[in-house]
């Protein structure tokens, strides 16, 4: 799950994907049930989106306000009301649970995702296997930039998407069908000619020896952290 916040508005920010307990990480970090404005499913695969349910209850209980924008592709979409679907034996009659309002997003390059202030958040289709994945491009109002790869090979939709953007938060799951490399990442963050490079959705295992290939690539390159902020200015 990432999250886009903003402290002069809090009640705007937006969560992206959905495969676990997103509440509780989002509590972690300081966010408030209250300030979710939206959420943001990039594709249908259980580790982005079998949390959906778990994620309505919270904010049922938290007395969250309104119903829940959630953008995505039509299987995507179709794939969330499924999941909630399964529960409704449970929760029907349940009142003021919130409902999901789908927004479908477009499978083209530059499609509107979020324009909402302080947010215009673009996509495109990105490379994950038979399954329709985009990726994002995150402009604040004040100017700031962030990209987010979702899972994907290397492809220039990417690369357009994190044109000179602040930072570009990348998967490097491994080199292989429908993901990329470290050095594959760093290869994107390069010729985007993005400033600050974020790895996430890492492998097990060691990483310093790959994290440092990656680096002679694009030096400013990071590993993300799970529950660390990331401030773009």
């Amino acid at each position: 799950m990432l999250a886009f916040s903003d402290d002069d508005h809090p009640s705007a920010s937006l969560l992206v994907d959905c495969g676990g307990d997103a509440l509780q990480r989002w509590q972690a970090v300081g966010g408030a049930l209250r300030d979710v404005a939206g959420l943001i499913l990039t594709h249908r695969h259980p580790d982005h989106i079998s949390g959906l349910p778990l994620l309505m209850e919270k904010l049922w209980l938290s007395d969250h306000e309104g119903d829940l924008p959630i953008c995505g592709y039509p299987a995507t979409l179709d794939q969330a009301t499924r999941c909630m679907e399964a529960f409704a034996p449970v929760t029907t009659g349940w009142e003021g649970m919130p409902e999901l309002v789908p927004h479908e997003v477009e499978s083209e390059p530059g499609a509107a995702v979020w324009t909402d202030a302080p947010w215009h958040i673009t996509s495109a289709p990105v490379s994950h296997g038979d399954t329709p994945t985009f990726g994002l491009r995150v402009e604040h109002e004040r100017g700031a930039v962030v990209a987010y790869s979702c899972d994907t090979a290397p492809c220039d939709a990417v690369v357009e998407l994190a044109r000179d953007a602040d930072m570009l938060i990348h998967e490097a799951n491994g080199a292989g069908p429908g993901h990329s490399s470290m050095v594959e990442a760093a290869d994107i963050a390069r010729a985007a000619g993005v400033d600050r490079l974020v790895l996430v959705h890492l492998p097990p295992g060691l990483k310093q020896e790959l994290l440092e290939a990656a680096r002679n690539v694009f030096p400013e390159t990071t590993l993300g952290v799970e529950g660390k902020s990331y401030p773009v200015a």
